[in-house]
């Protein structure tokens, strides 16, 4: 049986789905674990060295590229297949070098399919013998992904507002759908904004009648329910779906990305 290891929830979400019973699948990053801000243990980069194949994010988590300059294992890098895109493309001005790739690719459910796709490919030439389960299993995956990106097109098509305000900036990729994307932290969800940036912040919620501040669940939620409090409007979780935690443990990337377009129509007055 193969064994194959993912870096973290999106990419395990993908390759369990393709790989179905045939492949043994694991994932680096725990449950409530943030994934930027992982360290493999000596056995997670053992996992990786012996991995028949690993399907991660090249740049993303530091200690999963170093493990793998340790392994032969064979790899599907999420990043080169989805295709990233630069920071500032969800429609905001940001303090970003426009250099820096926005890593949060699987918020774009037609990304996701990619990945899927590579790792089908991959998946059959490593174990021929079921290269047509995994395709198969591939497309029915992507017609998942390809029913939900027009359900999020149909859903944010008509709103009375399309800014949101959210705790870091990771969902820079749902402006296909035509939402401006106004990150109250950066890249990396701990980092700190600065009184400017709030205050600025403060005139856009004024100014564009801004209904809800999301946070969301691996963070702390503080700056988001202080920053909705100040204001006297609504907080509310967007997750990112970087990894599950308790709450969700019983929900996938499907069921959470449809309880984050319910919570973006209530929020900008979709119908």
């Amino acid at each position: 049986q193969l064994t194959v290891v993912t870096a973290f929830y999106p990419l395990q979400f993908v390759t369990q789905r393709v790989a179905g019973d045939l492949v043994k699948v694991g994932v680096l990053t725990r449950p409530g674990q943030e994934p930027h801000d992982l360290e493999l243990s000596p056995k997670q980069t053992g996992e990786v060295a012996l991995a028949d194949l690993v399907v991660y994010e090249k740049g993303l988590q530091a200690s999963v590229d170093a493990a793998l300059t340790q392994s032969a294992a064979e790899t599907v890098d999420a990043a080169e297949v989805a295709g990233l895109e630069p920071m500032g493309h969800g429609g905001h001005d940001d303090d970003h070098d426009h250099g820096d790739l926005d890593p949060h690719f699987w918020q774009d459910p037609l990304k996701l399919a990619k990945v899927a796709d590579a790792v089908a490919d991959r998946l059959a030439t490593l174990d021929p013998t079921h290269s047509s389960t995994y395709h198969s299993n591939a497309e029915a995956l992507d017609a998942d992904l390809t029913k939900l990106d027009q359900e999020y097109a149909a859903g944010l098509a008509n709103c009375e507002r399309d800014t949101i305000v959210v705790s870091h900036d990771a969902f820079g990729y749902l402006g296909r759908y035509g939402l401006h994307i106004e990150p109250i932290a950066g890249l990396s969800p701990d980092a700190e904004p600065t009184p400017a940036d709030l205050g600025r912040l403060q005139q856009l919620i004024k100014s564009d009648g801004i209904t809800t501040v999301f946070g969301e669940r691996l963070v702390p939620a503080e700056l988001s329910h202080t920053l909705a409090k100040d204001m006297g409007i609504t907080a509310a979780i967007l997750d990112p779906i970087e990894g599950l935690t308790d709450q969700t443990a019983h929900d996938d990337y499907l069921s959470l990305m449809r309880a984050n377009l319910k919570a973006l129509e209530e929020a900008n007055g979709c119908r």
